[in-house]
């Protein structure tokens, strides 16, 4: 049997972290090279660490990692990027927060993923950058769901087969996308969505990036179209998502 890696160089978005011993910091992160992992970053809580302000969330940073007895142990780091306006609006530090969520929950531990995290550090970049992130946002939710397998059928209803027609439908998780009029009165976790909620989905879906933020829906359109993908999330997931509650929150104020 091939031996296990004794250290690794990894480029890696930190996800999460949480208080662990007296000192440590115990981490998340999402790599390019070996996918989701978990790390320990030594003493990174003590007020002379030189590794703690490499190590908040969001931060994409090269790391060296060292094999410990249970996780891996962050020997070295060094920032490759800070998205400094995602600490300084409280709006972005949700909707980031909201895109780390979703990449946690929706990823397992090790395996190389590069399109996932190619993905996840232009979502970073674009809602630190965009004078409007709302496309960006969008954009993520669709492009994750193909990378991880539910890719939403958005041409025909997924009850019946027949090809959707010009007219307000429904969309179900349960069922994987589009579901006609006829059918969504019957189809269970089948949530109404209109013609034109639709359309722009089906536009983000195909697109891209350069070419999604050509479509820019009206307010009324963009409320309906956040509110269908957190729920279509949620059903993925079996479970409620905690960001769209935060970002609800830091919205009202």
């Amino acid at each position: 049997m091939p031996r296990p890696e004794r250290s690794l160089k990894v480029d890696a978005v930190i996800v999460r972290h949480s208080d662990w011993g007296e000192a440590d910091r115990l981490l998340v992160l999402f790599t390019q090279q070996a996918g989701k992992l978990r790390a320990i970053a030594k003493g990174a809580r003590r007020l002379r660490s030189r590794k703690a302000g490499h190590l908040e969330p969001f931060t994409q940073v090269s790391l060296l990692l060292a094999q410990g007895r249970d996780w891996w142990v962050v020997t070295q780091a060094q920032t490759i990027q800070v998205y400094q306006r995602l600490r300084e609006d409280l709006e972005r530090t949700a909707l980031a927060s909201y895109v780390m969520e979703l990449i946690d929950r929706l990823t397992v531990e090790g395996g190389e993923q590069p399109r996932q995290f190619a993905l996840v550090v232009n979502t970073l970049q674009r809602i630190d950058q965009e004078p409007d992130p709302f496309v960006a946002m969008r954009y993520f939710e669709m492009n994750l769901l193909e990378l991880v397998g539910f890719r939403p059928e958005l041409h025909t209803c997924t009850s019946c087969g027949q090809k959707i027609e010009a007219e307000n439908q429904y969309l179900s998780a349960e069922l994987g996308g589009a579901v006609c009029p006829r059918c969504g009165q019957t189809a269970s976790a089948a949530r109404p969505i209109s013609l034109e909620a639709l359309r722009f989905l089906r536009h983000y879906q195909r697109s891209p990036y350069e070419i999604a933020m050509r479509g820019q829906p009206p307010a009324n359109i963009r409320l309906e179209l956040e509110t269908a993908m957190q729920a279509y999330f949620a059903y993925i997931l079996e479970r409620g998502l905690n960001t769209p509650g935060f970002l609800r929150l830091v919205r009202k104020d």
